[in-house]
């Protein structure tokens, strides 16, 4: 008897340490985790199961190249912050000529694209949540209005960020990413997709049809988004890393990267090799539960929801932290969360998540429009960056090699290629 206790204790020690050296691993991927809250979320699970249902594998090109550019400018955007100590809009505004005009576009257009991004995900998870109790509920019948779902979300996230701080931020979406990504991959399995449609879907091309280039755009945008450096350089001062924490940069950049390519590719091969075989579109994230409901039945319609709906509230928080952390890297205050401006700020934020009940556009469409709009503003981060890593007088002696700039410069050149995409998209 003894021994069977002792050994039961030594297992639950064992869990338990397992469980806490994962979560110290996490905690040395801070802000990659914050940012794989931010970028997968249900403007890229719109985006990729789009992408899918219509073309198959076909566009995944984009994502895996988008990846690559994503880790390239990652590793620039926190490889200036660590050099200098300022974050990237601060140096776009003080070391480049004409650079205060520069950071108020960059500053203006984040915040509308922003604003796009929020009406649209909350309209999409109050949908999906009124989804889930209508699934659930005894005989199917309970409904409850999208209004008073948004009220009661937006309530809890005004408490979480009105006492929060960064860390605590952190810590929420750690559980969120790591329930998001156990969702789609447990999906992926249960609705079991065609993985020979999924092969042969993988050569690079880009379809003769209407909204395909619009739909390049916003899989670039949404993978490959200039909010996502502004606010790496960000999270980077965040986490109160220095110039000695290079290496970990880098292998947070990576991992950050690699996870957006993993979780956008298993979206999109969901779509394709289930919807796309079948002969059926994809016009809303309720359209994805409800044709994949029958297929893996009400456990992966559940899952499905948890998993987009995680993905959902992980972006809430940078995006409406984003307004707040522009202005103070702007006029040079200190990012402090608990400051009458952050929280007047993040109040006004929070309510333009009430957007979708007046608006005509549905949900899924307004989160196309806005990440198409995210790849225009890239080329406007993407160059001042290369031109001030090249600067001796800003980088001293942590200049980038020939192989960063021939890097940083593909970056550059993919970014107005997308940029021509989106505004041909547009018109």
């Amino acid at each position: 008897m003894i021994n069977k206790i002792k050994t039961g204790v030594s297992e639950k020690s064992k869990s338990k340490n397992i469980l806490k050296n994962i979560f110290m691993g996490l905690s040395l991927i801070g802000p990659g985790l914050f940012l794989i809250g931010y970028n997968i979320g249900t403007g890229s699970i719109t985006t990729m199961g789009m992408a899918g249902a219509r073309y198959g594998m076909t566009l995944l090109w984009v994502v895996v190249l988008s990846g690559v550019l994503t880790y390239i400018l990652m590793v620039a955007f926190g490889h200036l912050t660590l050099v200098t100590g300022r974050t990237a809009l601060h140096n776009f505004k003080t070391e480049i000529r004409g650079g205060k005009i520069l950071a108020l576009y960059i500053m203006a257009a984040l915040i509308l694209g922003e604003i796009l991004a929020l009406i649209g995900i909350m309209g999409i998870v109050a949908e999906l949540i009124q989804e889930g109790i209508r699934l659930f509920s005894p005989g199917q019948t309970l409904m409850v209005e999208t209004g008073w779902i948004i009220l009661i979300t937006i309530t809890l996230l005004f408490f979480a960020l009105w006492y929060g701080k960064y860390k605590m931020f952190e810590k929420i979406l750690t559980v969120l990413v790591i329930l998001m990504a156990l969702c789609f991959v447990a999906v992926f399995f249960m609705v079991s997709p065609s993985y020979s449609v999924i092969l042969k879907g993988m050569i690079p091309g880009i379809p003769d049809t209407s909204g395909a280039y619009m739909l390049v755009a916003a899989m670039a945008g949404t993978t490959i988004s200039a909010a996502v450096f502004i606010i790496r350089s960000t999270v980077v001062a965040e986490k109160g890393w220095t110039i000695k924490n290079l290496k970990d940069e880098k292998r947070d950049a990576f991992v950050s990267a690699s996870m957006m390519v993993f979780l956008s590719a298993i979206i999109m091969a969901v779509a394709a090799g289930t919807l796309h075989v079948m002969g059926l579109t994809l016009s809303s994230t309720i359209d994805m539960i409800r044709m994949l409901g029958p297929i893996g039945g009400d456990a992966a319609a559940l899952l499905l929801i948890i998993g987009i709906t995680g993905a959902g509230l992980s972006t809430i928080f940078p995006i409406v932290l984003i307004a707040p952390w522009l202005i103070a890297d702007y006029s040079g205050r200190p990012r402090d969360i608990k400051s009458p401006m952050f929280r007047g700020l993040i109040v006004v934020g929070l309510l333009f998540a009430f957007g979708s009940i007046f608006l005509d556009q549905t949900p899924p469409l307004l989160m196309v429009v806005s990440q198409a709009f995210q790849a225009t503003i890239l080329p406007a981060v993407a160059i001042p960056v290369f031109i001030l890593l090249n600067k001796k007088g800003v980088m001293g002696g942590y200049l980038p090699s020939k192989k960063w700039n021939l890097a940083l410069m593909s970056v550059i050149l993919f970014s107005l290629i997308t940029t021509y995409f989106a505004i041909r998209g547009f018109f």
